[in-house]
């Protein structure tokens, strides 16, 4: 050994050894290399797993909280729209909220969250952001019943925004539909003329939206034209509502009276 190592005579002769004794150094270093692996390869796999489902449940929340974005970015656009609309009118007005729809088909009626403890009362204006809705029929201390305007029982004083010409809109127990009467064949109406509420009856104050002549058939055999209404309120969309004051604070509970056609 000391010959070998001051002289190397034997330095070919471990290469060559080494090179005999590598492909045994591999074979024995390979399980332990392979358990290495193995184990590097669990882990790494348990790590992504991890991170997968860590990655899913975060994906989830934000897009749970992306629709609650896009609900609440529709809902401000809503309540935007029904603010500007209450800026227009002198009338003091609340906003409520829908609780409950009326799933019967022929009694169009709906629950908002405005009682008796927020001032409302029987007969009060409903509008929303585009026109008239209906009126309260029942006001408890939380909330209050109102009767849409396309109820069979509901009757509406309404005059031609064009030429002032005044008729009554009537419900027909349609949710997009409301039917004028007794106006005669050659009554100076079009399709497309606006209809605002008229004021008379006590009951709604006078310029709100209530609906768009969308037909009109005339029948000679027949005293008074046939006229068909689209109503101006979104009564299907609305969420929000307004309840409207009309009456300043000197007036009697008589001169509030309801505004109802009973149709036979």
């Amino acid at each position: 050994m000391t010959v070998d190592h001051r002289y190397s005579h034997l330095k070919t002769f471990r290469s060559v050894l080494s090179v005999v004794v590598y492909p045994i150094q591999y074979i024995v270093d390979v399980p332990a290399a392979l358990a290495s692996w193995t184990r590097e390869t669990l882990v790494s796999r348990n790590t992504l797993l991890t991170e997968n489902e860590r990655l899913r449940k975060e994906h989830l929340l934000l897009s749970s909280k992306l629709q609650k974005y896009d609900v609440l970015q529709t809902e401000n656009e809503r309540l935007r729209l029904l603010l500007e609309s209450s800026l227009k009118l002198k009338d003091r007005v609340v906003i409520a909220e829908l609780l409950a729809v009326d799933m019967e088909p022929f009694r169009h009626t709906v629950i908002i969250n405005k009682g008796k403890n927020s001032g409302a009362y029987d007969g009060q204006p409903i509008v929303d952001a585009n026109g008239i809705m209906g009126q309260i029929v029942h006001v408890g201390p939380f909330s209050s019943t109102v009767l849409l305007i396309t109820d069979p029982t509901h009757a509406l004083p309404v005059q031609i925004n064009r030429n002032g010409l005044r008729a009554i809109a009537l419900g027909t127990g349609e949710r997009n539909n409301l039917q004028l009467v007794n106006l005669p064949n050659n009554a100076d109406i079009k399709e497309g003329d606006l209809l605002v509420s008229s004021g008379l009856g006590s009951r709604f104050p006078a310029g709100y939206p209530v609906g768009v002549i969308s037909d009109i058939q005339l029948d000679p055999a027949e005293p008074f034209a046939k006229v068909k209404v689209v109503p101006s309120a979104k009564l299907e969309q609305s969420r929000e509502v307004l309840l409207v004051w009309p009456y300043s604070e000197g007036r009697n509970e008589s001169e509030k009276k309801s505004f109802v056609y009973q149709n036979e």
